[in-house]
């Protein structure tokens, strides 16, 4: 589905992927190590990209790097967000939460599953109220997102 919003394209996908393991005795998520890859494609579910670069063949409408400008463009907006809700005494869950929610949307569409799927136990982590383990994931996503980037920029 494409939206026009202010004269930018925005794809929007919603992958496919099972959700994030969970322990189902304790109902909490699974605390996920950072991503270790070798190639973009480890990183990055390469039918995700595949679907990106069916939409513009050509690729003369430049829709993959557009895509993923939009998403550093996002990235850029509410990394130094988090990085204010971490920065208190205590940490900002409201804003925790939006910004896993927005980066658990924007990282499926690109395919970095992973990714996706420890913003989805952050956004959980947050909207319960579980703080325990919760620094050490938002470390590890940021960690993730640096290599999702970099994945990224081999792609383009």
């Amino acid at each position: 589905m494409h939206h026009r919003v202010g004269g930018a394209v925005f794809v929007h996908f919603f992958a496919l992927a099972p959700p994030p393991p969970r322990d189902t005795f304790l109902n909490k998520p699974v605390l996920r190590s950072p991503m270790t890859a070798s190639s973009p494609a480890d990183l990055l579910d390469p039918e995700a990209i595949a679907r990106l670069r069916e939409l513009d063949p050509s690729g003369g409408n430049k829709l993959l790097e557009r895509v993923v400008a939009a998403f550093s463009t996002s990235l850029d907006r509410l990394l130094p967000d988090l990085a204010r809700a971490r920065a208190g005494d205590s940490l900002d869950l409201t804003v925790v939460r939006h910004v896993s929610h927005t980066l658990k949307s924007s990282s499926a569409s690109l395919g970095a599953h992973v990714l996706s799927a420890r913003c989805a136990d952050i956004e959980a982590m947050a909207r319960e109220g579980r703080t325990e383990g919760l620094s050490e994931q938002l470390d590890a996503m940021l960690q993730d997102i640096q290599q999702v980037r970099t994945a990224l920029a081999a792609l383009l």
